[in-house]
């Protein structure tokens, strides 16, 4: 009950901000993305391959 008061999050609430260079919609998906297509080509392939063994 007396936690509910002090546990609203409200924009300006003193996060970081960031700089005047830095574009706040800028996501590094680079390195995650690509491993993440990278595993899923590698799992394609094993399903694939499991298939073509099963006959």
């Amino acid at each position: 009950m007396f936690s509910a008061a002090t546990a609203l999050a409200q924009p300006g609430s003193g996060g970081p901000t960031p700089g005047p260079t830095v574009d706040p919609t800028a996501v590094p998906i680079d390195g995650g993305a690509s491993l993440l297509l990278a595993s899923g080509v590698a799992f394609g392939l094993k399903k694939l391959r499991d298939r073509r063994k099963a006959r």
